[in-house]
């Protein structure tokens, strides 16, 4: 039986010390999409990315700088607590200033493929349209399974590329969702 997910917009309440502690940050990396005289090719790369309590404490701090700040943070649930989470930053940037980023989308592992990371993709659209944005600029993790992720949601390489952003994640390819 398919559990029934709620999704909440969430406020600074919500981003407790415990907020991320059941969650399953867990990914096996085999194959990577990566960039190489300015084509796209895929090539074989292993490894694992699993969040440990430091890392999440830094994610919840970086949730709640983005609530500061005037971005949102939603969140999926099921009966068995946290499945999902993604934000959206509310400075608009690039050359006609129509960008905000989406710095996280996850969905726990264990709770993968029950359309989740799209319902949480469509919110944050929403929430990007609100905060006037006409693209969702998306750095995202390089492995063949989330960039077809992205293509599957309508995300294509980005138009502009964010060097600050570049900076914080060298490896992650740069998209964008038209809104």
């Amino acid at each position: 039986m398919k559990k029934q997910i709620s999704f909440k917009s969430l406020s600074l309440a919500d981003l407790g010390k415990n907020f991320l502690e059941t969650f399953n940050r867990y990914q096996v990396t085999n194959r990577v999409w990566y960039k190489e005289n300015s084509e796209f090719m895929i090539k074989s790369d292993h490894f694992i990315d699993e969040w440990d309590d430091k890392k999440k404490r830094f994610v919840i701090e970086d949730l709640k700088q983005c609530l500061n700040k005037g971005g949102a943070v939603i969140a999926a649930y099921d009966d068995e607590g946290l499945t999902g989470f993604a934000n959206v930053e509310a400075k608009l940037f690039g050359s006609n200033k129509e960008y905000v980023e989406l710095p996280y989308i996850h969905v726990s592992y264990e709770k993968r493929g029950f359309g989740i990371g799209k319902e949480l993709l469509s919110r944050c659209c929403r929430e990007a349209r609100k905060l006037g944005a006409k693209k969702l600029y998306i750095a995202a993790h390089p492995s063949v399974e989330s960039q077809a992720f992205y293509q599957a949601m309508g995300c294509e390489r980005a138009a502009e590329i964010n060097p600050y952003i570049v900076e914080k994640e060298p490896l992650d390819l740069q998209l964008e969702k038209k809104l």
